[in-house]
C-alpha cells in the first residue's frame, strides 16, 4: 500500500498517516482518480469551496485544490489513485466566528477496487447531525456498519425518525420502478456520484424523481442501488427491516441504465 500524506503543498512524513485524518471539526471529499482524471471533478471542488465558507466562514479556492493535488500527483508518480482531501483549520479563532482560511490535509492511497458482492442491508433508524455536509464526524456511520455487521448484514441502511429511507452510511441510494429512477426525498448527503448520476440521467432524457419512500414501500421496487466515488451503481441484494426482508433480483436494464449515465458525464483532469 501506497501512503502519502500532504498538508497543504507540503509533505508529511509520519508513522500512521491515518492519524492526521481524525479532525474533529472540518469536512472533507474523497475522489478515485484515474489517469489523473476525476469524474465530478467541478464538484468535489465546489463542495470544497461551499462547505468551507459554511464552517470556517472563508472559502477555498479551485486553483489553491488543483494546484495541491496535482503536487500530490506528481510525488505519487501515479495517475490511478484514491485521493482524500481534508480541510480543518489549525487557528481556533474559527470558534468566535473569525473567518479563517482552512488547511487542506490532502491524503493519498492506492486505487479503491469497487465493491465485488450486491450487499445486504439492515435498516436502522439514523440521522446525521448537518446531513448536508460531508463532514468528519463520521462516528455514528462507522458505529453503524460495524452494529449492522454484527447483526449478520453487510452495511446499514437509514431511515428517519418517520420511517422514510435516507441514505446508507457512506453511499447515497436510489431505486428503480418500471423505467422511472427514483431518490429518497429526504435529508441526505447530496453526494458526488448522485449528482452525477442525476446530470447523467438528464443528459440521457430517463425520468427521475425524489420522493418520500417509506420503508414498508420496498418491495414495490424493482431494483436498488448504492452509488458513491468507488461504487457509481452498487446493486442492493436484500433490506431487512423490522417488519421483513425485500431481496432484489438483477435488473440488468436498470444497471445498464446506470452505468451509461455515469459514463455521459466526462471525466476531467486534474
Amino acid at each position: 500500500m501506497t501512503h502519502l500524506v500532504q498538508l497543504n503543498d507540503s509533505r508529511l512524513e509520519l508513522a500512521d498517516p491515518g492519524l492526521l485524518t481524525a479532525t474533529t471539526y472540518g469536512h472533507f471529499t474523497s475522489m478515485q482518480v484515474r489517469d489523473g482524471r476525476v469524474r465530478g471533478l467541478d464538484l468535489h471542488l465546489d463542495r470544497l469551496d461551499r462547505s468551507s465558507r459554511e464552517l470556517f466562514g472563508h472559502g477555498v479556492a479551485a486553483d489553491r485544490v488543483l494546484s495541491y493535488l496535482r503536487t500530490a500527483l506528481a510525488r505519487s508518480a501515479s495517475g490511478d489513485l484514491s485521493i482524500r482531501v481534508t480541510a480543518f483549520s489549525r487557528d481556533r479563532a474559527f470558534i468566535d466566528g473569525t473567518p479563517v482560511e482552512p488547511d487542506l490535509l490532502i491524503t493519498v492511497t492506492d486505487p479503491i477496487e469497487p465493491t465485488p458482492e450486491p450487499p445486504r442491508l439492515l435498516a436502522v433508524e439514523h440521522e446525521r447531525a448537518a446531513p448536508h455536509l460531508k463532514h468528519t464526524g463520521t462516528f455514528s456511520l462507522t458505529h453503524e456498519i460495524r452494529r449492522a455487521r454484527l447483526a449478520g448484514y453487510d452495511d446499514a441502511l437509514f431511515h428517519d425518525r418517520t420511517g422514510h429511507v435516507s441514505e446508507a452510511s457512506i453511499w447515497n441510494i436510489c431505486f428503480v420502478t418500471q423505467d422511472r429512477i427514483v431518490w429518497p426525498a429526504a435529508d441526505v448527503l447530496p453526494g458526488i456520484a448522485m449528482l452525477t448520476l442525476q446530470a447523467g440521467l438528464d443528459a440521457l432524457t430517463v425520468a427521475r424523481e425524489t420522493v418520500d419512500i417509506p420503508l414498508a414501500a420496498l418491495a414495490t421496487y424493482d431494483a436498488a442501488y448504492l452509488t458513491n466515488s468507488i461504487d457509481p451503481a452498487l446493486p442492493v441484494a436484500a433490506i431487512t427491516t423490522p417488519t421483513g426482508t425485500t431481496q432484489y433480483k438483477p435488473h440488468p436494464a436498470s444497471a445498464d441504465l446506470l452505468a451509461r449515465a455515469y459514463e455521459a458525464i466526462p471525466l476531467q483532469a486534474i
